[in-house]
């Protein structure tokens, strides 16, 4: 049996060392770990080293040197309970403030030195307490409550950030998010009943808001019915104007065509009668004057009896002196 325990003796060996070596090493705080996100810092004899260590593992001397690791990305601290009196003498409770934050990598070594590991309660705690402090006694309840209470995150960001530049430039206020207060019981129901009235109203304007838009509408739908009418009338009107007028172009028209046409006439009788009076005045002869009165005398029914005749009747005289009459 001695020999096969000789055998497996060296196994046995390195499988201790590899166990009680790790052990030892980190019960005396030889290896350490920086995790992802911070950086190591170190004292020596209770004095800051500035050897500032990266994320992984690291080796340090046991109960001589000390080790923390410090976060450099951005982490959120929350201050909770916050008193504070307003300007008129209310007690109010801010149950919780956020504020983000980060401490730059370059400015690790000055900040821990000249703030500690927890600059965080100098720069974020107790610096959220003073400026909340400050400003609600200088406002009003109503104005810390209601009225410039989405002003407040901003106001805490920039004045922390203003010291922080000024006294640890490597902190860097990222964003701060303020709750509501919480207020004596009998406030917050005269702020609800205010809130309810106001409420009330504000569903009146709108209703009324409503109520005006409607009439608006009907309104508009009025106007736009009147000005169609308006337009159907004016196109009936112009269409009865190009009736009348096209009905006293024709007659216009007509009138001219009679007016022509009796011009024409006139112009006609008045030529009929110019050449009938001139082929008159052409068959004013002797000759045929004496015809004439012969066919008159002839064409006369009357008949004569006695022993005397009309002399008329045969006195050539009379015939000679109306021709020469008639000539002259």
């Amino acid at each position: 049996m001695a020999a096969p325990i000789a055998a497996y003796l060296p196994i046995i060996l390195i499988v201790a060392v590899g166990i009680i070596i790790p052990l030892v090493v980190a019960n005396l705080n030889v290896l350490h770990q920086v995790p992802e996100g911070h950086v190591g810092v170190y004292w020596r004899g209770g004095a800051l080293l500035k050897t500032i260590s990266d994320p992984g593992f690291h080796l340090m001397l046991p109960y001589i040197t000390r080790f923390e690791p410090i976060q450099v990305t951005i982490q959120t601290d929350e201050v909770k309970n916050i008193p504070c009196g307003t300007k008129g003498g209310v007690m109010i409770y801010f149950e919780k403030i956020e504020v983000v934050n980060r401490l730059r990598k370059d400015y690790v070594y000055d900040t821990i030195i000249n703030y500690g590991v927890t600059y965080d309660k100098t720069w974020v705690y107790d610096k959220i307490h003073h400026e909340i402090n400050q400003f609600c006694s200088a406002h009003s309840l109503q104005e810390v409550y209601i009225d410039k209470f989405d002003q407040i995150d901003e106001i805490m960001k920039e004045a922390i950030q203003r010291d922080c530049t000024r006294y640890a430039p490597g902190i860097e206020i990222i964003g701060v998010r303020v709750t509501k207060p919480s207020i004596p019981r009998t406030i917050a129901r005269n702020y609800e009943q205010m809130e309810e009235e106001r409420t009330k109203v504000l569903i009146a304007a709108e209703m009324q808001k409503v109520v005006e838009k409607e009439a608006e509408t009907q309104k508009k739908k009025a106007v736009t019915e009147a000005e169609k009418d308006a337009q159907v009338s004016m196109i009936y009107m112009h269409q009865k104007v190009t009736e009348k007028e096209s009905i006293k172009r024709q007659q216009e028209i007509e009138n001219e065509i009679y007016l022509a046409r009796e011009k024409s006439l006139a112009d006609a009788n008045f030529y009929r009668v110019l050449k009938e009076a001139e082929a008159n005045q052409l068959k004013l002869t002797p000759q045929f004057l004496e015809l004439k009165f012969i066919e008159a005398i002839a064409n006369n029914t009357k008949m004569y009896f006695g022993d005397k005749i009309p002399g008329m009747v045969m006195d050539q005289r009379l015939l000679g002196n109306f021709l020469a009459r008639e000539d002259a």
